[in-house]
């Protein structure tokens, strides 16, 4: 059993991205299939779905890729931990690759994403930075 599901997932990913799979599978939660369904927003995966197998459901993502078969993520990175939390102000949420990446909050609002949290004026956890 591992102690830390969304790093978990994140890897999951990372590695179906690096040996160019069209989809990854892991174990689903309510925290996991927001993540994906804010990734699919930012327009970094195709689809995400849900499916129950024997008595687990089970979150399957389509990732995306370009016309020469490079991933879209280039890079996922798990910034609070389960031994480390990081918290940030809305005034101080950072800006992944001056704003080409996307910072992955968790608020009193839900997850959302970086420029969402500063427009919104919501501060949170921050999960993890894409790009």
């Amino acid at each position: 059993m591992y102690t830390d599901p969304i790093a978990d997932m994140l890897t999951r990913i990372r590695n179906a991205n690096m040996v160019a799979h069209e989809t990854v599978e892991m174990p689903s939660s309510k925290l996991k299939i927001e993540l994906a369904k804010l990734l699919k927003e930012e327009g970094y995966i195709v689809d995400y779905s849900v499916k129950l197998v024997g008595k687990f459901n089970i979150l399957s993502i389509v990732l995306k890729y370009d016309a020469k078969r490079k991933p879209v993520i280039s890079n996922l990175k798990r910034i609070s931990k389960p031994g480390l939390r990081s918290y940030c102000k809305s005034k101080n949420l950072p800006k992944v690759l001056g704003g080409l990446g996307v910072a992955i909050v968790s608020t009193s609002k839900g997850l959302l994403s970086d420029r969402k949290a500063r427009k919104e004026n919501i501060g949170g956890e921050i999960i993890c930075y894409i790009w």
